[in-house]
């Protein structure tokens, strides 16, 4: 404890010693040691002198204490234990101490050294006692629990003003060359403070932040001896808003690659595989070839992509190793990578865990692989796909396991896991839309997804419109005994109030069909079924010359097929589309008239760039066997509207009625051409529509409507909202200038 107070001591004295004004010495003046009288006599002696300050005649080295440690110790004031405690005042610690008493100056005095800058003093002269310390000194001060650390304001501050800054530029060099400008600026510390900074001194720690930056991109594609370095120049000052600022600064960064470094061998280290260059030809990594770090992580990449899809379901790849040499006339780097690849693999059975939705029974609906078939992760991806595509779950995985069964070929059985969470069964969903000729249109409906388990839906609709009302109720099983197969039973009843006709119809219809999803799109689609209908509409007589009600009795045999080669569902911008729909029907009004409705359609979408993509579609009808007034009016063709020919009303397209309403053909031609361009989550599309209805079995193609337009999109997670405004080019008399279409998804 001593030897700690005595340097503490020391430190003290110190302290007194740069607080106490500097002495200027006469020539001869000598300092005594304290409670001691000055010497007299004659001046330090050659011996003194080589000793140093601490020098005396008897002991020439200097060795001699100025004060005896026991005096020194006796003179420390006692510390306290409590190192909350508040520091002792001044004059409590001088308390005890020798008094220090004026020196007289002697009249001779051996001559200060040339460096010595201080002023002699006059004969006779003495130095005076010390000044009385300040009160303040002699107060405790304030313990460390009640220190006020509030930050000082600046002025700045306490007006509402910002403090100064300083502004920089940026100036990249040797970079460019090496193609690295673009993300350096993208990372770069410098370019994010947008060219402010507090002082210089941050401009300067950004500047090495981006040196640091510039040699990991270098290194990045093979320059492992790169360097950066980065200078600040003054420019010349100016100011900005009213205040004065320093002058900016130029930041100059100045990069240099060094040598290249090339791939000088390649060694995979692993157990073998089947075939033997399974991980060899699938690291795409050549001799020569410049060690690039995202080439490298793709190459290995790809090894634990592959890897899985030929067998290899536990494949790990290990950490690189690169031993670079650069002693050569080239440097280079030996790559060696380790990889783990586990058992060879088939696919075992399926086992389920978690919150169960479907049991193992429907579970087994969904493989597109056999037990015994050799692992492929593409397969156990799509699986997946599949249970998402339900709807029904909150989370789904599929994970390989090894059970340890081995098969005759020598591959390892692999069980995969299913582990289920289950989600809302029940949803509310709605849309509606408008267009001229078929007015307001909404539609809400309610769907439990999993009321008759498994998948067993129930959905009810409602139908609310200016010109169209109706319920429905609709029975669906999807994956019914087999994936993507699903089966309906619809019952719906309508009122529908159109120019062409007044009707009340009841269907009740069944219907088998294979179907894309949103997360799912399938190259082909099919669907079949049978449709009950019956239907009392208004239809006009032109026997009698005037309109009355008739009621129809309708058995129909619909189909349909869909080659999809479209990149979207709902918003398509590369690809094709073909469909065929054919209804074999029979009409029962007094008598049986069988008859054939045909419907074929073809779409395309080809894309220029990025945000412009051309699409065009045709459509052709035709219904054979049955005179066009044996047909309900509900089941003719028409042409025109938001998803015909834009520019005329719904159902506007067609012979007429002597009274001018539309009745209606046996067949129809459609043309459309759109050209989207897409900004963002926004789309302007001009258009151009073509297209009539016929009374012939087949269109004819003459006496054709144009209309053309402009729509705009608003692209959302569920599809486009499409607003589009057309006029007719060639009317007729009746048609309107304008025609408004309001709807979700694009016009096909």
């Amino acid at each position: 404890m001593n030897g700690v107070a005595g340097r503490i001591g020391r430190h003290t004295w110190l302290a007194f010693a740069l607080i106490a004004p500097p002495l200027s010495l006469p020539a001869q003046a000598q300092l005594s040691k304290p409670g001691t009288a000055p010497a007299q006599g004659p001046s330090l002696s050659d011996a003194q002198r080589q000793g140093g300050d601490n020098a005396t005649a008897g002991d020439p080295q200097g060795n001699a204490p100025i004060v005896p440690d026991a005096e020194f110790n006796a003179a420390l004031p006692p510390l306290s234990g409590d190192i909350n405690a508040p520091l002792e005042s001044m004059s409590s610690m001088t308390k005890g101490q020798p008094k220090v008493e004026a020196i007289p100056v002697p009249q001779t005095a051996p001559p200060l050294p040339a460096a010595q800058s201080a002023q002699p003093l006059a004969t006779g002269d003495t130095i005076g006692p010390i000044a009385p310390e300040d009160p303040q000194l002699a107060q405790p001060l304030t313990p460390l629990t009640g220190f006020d650390s509030t930050p000082l304001q600046t002025a700045a501050d306490i007006k509402g003003t910002r403090a100064p800054e300083i502004r920089y530029d940026m100036d990249v060099r040797g970079l460019a060359e090496l193609k690295l400008e673009d993300e350096f600026r993208g990372l770069s510390a410098l370019r994010e403070g947008k060219g402010k900074a507090a002082n210089a001194t941050q401009v300067a720690a950004r500047a090495r932040e981006d040196e640091q930056l510039a040699i990991r991109l270098m290194k990045s594609l093979g320059y492992y001896d790169a360097t950066a370095v980065s200078t600040l120049q003054r420019e010349a000052a100016g100011d900005g808003e009213g205040e004065a600022q320093a002058g900016r600064l130029k930041v100059v960064l100045t990069a240099t690659p060094g040598r290249l470094y090339r791939l000088s061998s390649i060694t995979v280290k692993a157990d073998p595989t089947v075939p033997p260059d399974l991980i060899r030809s699938n690291l795409p990594l050549k001799v020569g070839e410049p060690i690039e770090a995202a080439r490298i992580q793709g190459a290995e990449a790809n090894v634990s992509l592959v890897l899985p899809q030929r067998g290899y379901p536990f494949v790990k790849v290990g950490d690189r190793d690169i031993l670079l040499e650069d002693q050569g006339p080239e440097p280079v780097g030996a790559y060696t990578l380790p990889v783990d690849t586990g058992p060879r693999s088939a696919f075992g059975k399926l086992t389920t865990v978690g919150d169960r939705v479907f049991d193992l029974d429907h579970l087994n609906v969904f493989p597109r692989f056999d037990e015994g078939q050799l692992y492929d992760s593409r397969l156990t991806d799509d699986l997946r796909n599949a249970l998402v595509a339900t709807g029904l779950f909150n989370g789904i995985a599929v994970e390989p396991k090894r059970t340890g069964r081995m098969n005759p070929d020598g591959t390892e059985q692999i069980d995969l896991q299913v582990t289920q969470t289950k989600g809302p069964a029940r949803t509310l969903s709605g849309e509606g839309g408008y267009s001229t000729g078929q007015g307001v249109r909404l539609q809400g409906s309610f769907t439990n997804r999993n009321a008759f388990k498994p998948e067993g839906a129930i959905i009810a609709s409602v139908i609310a419109g200016t010109q169209e009302q109706g319920l429905s109720g609709t029975f669906r099983r999807s994956n019914a005994g087999r994936r993507d197969r699903t089966f309906q039973v619809i019952g719906s009843a309508s009122h529908q109030n159109y120019d062409a006709f007044d009707a009340f119809i009841g269907t009740v219809a069944f219907r088998w069909s294979y179907d894309s999803t949103p997360i799912w799109q399938k190259k082909f689609t099919y669907a079949y079924g049978g449709e009950l209908t019956g239907t009392n509409e208004s239809v006009y007589d032109f026997a009698r010359g005037e309109r009355r009600r008739a009621t129809y009795g309708i058995a129909a045999i619909p189909a349909q097929a869909v080659f999809d080669q479209s990149n979207d569902l709902l918003n398509p911008t590369r690809g094709y589309r073909l469909k065929l729909n054919l209804s074999p029907e029979t009409s029962v009004r007094g008598a049986v008239r069988p008859y054939v409705r045909t419907m074929v359609e073809g779409t395309f979408y080809y894309p220029f760039n990025d945000s412009l993509v051309l699409a065009g579609r045709a459509r052709a009808g035709a219904i054979f066997g049955i005179e066009r007034d044996d047909l309900a009016p509900s089941r003719r063709y028409y042409g025109g509207g938001g998803g015909s020919v834009r520019g005329y009303g719904f159902q506007r397209l067609g012979p007429f009625d002597p009274q001018g309403n539309p009745v209606g053909g046996r067949s129809l031609n459609e043309f459309s051409l759109e050209a989207r361009y897409r900004f963002g989550n926004f789309g302007i599309v001009p258009f151009v529509d073509a297209g009539n209805s016929y009374e012939s079995t087949l269109p004819t193609g003459k006496n054709l409507r144009f209309g053309a337009g402009i729509g705009g999109r608003f692209y959302t997670n569920f599809g486009p909202l499409r607003v589009d405004v057309a006029t007719p080019l060639n009317p007729r008399p009746g048609d309107g200038k304008v025609a408004l279409y309001i709807s979700i998804g694009q016009a096909f």
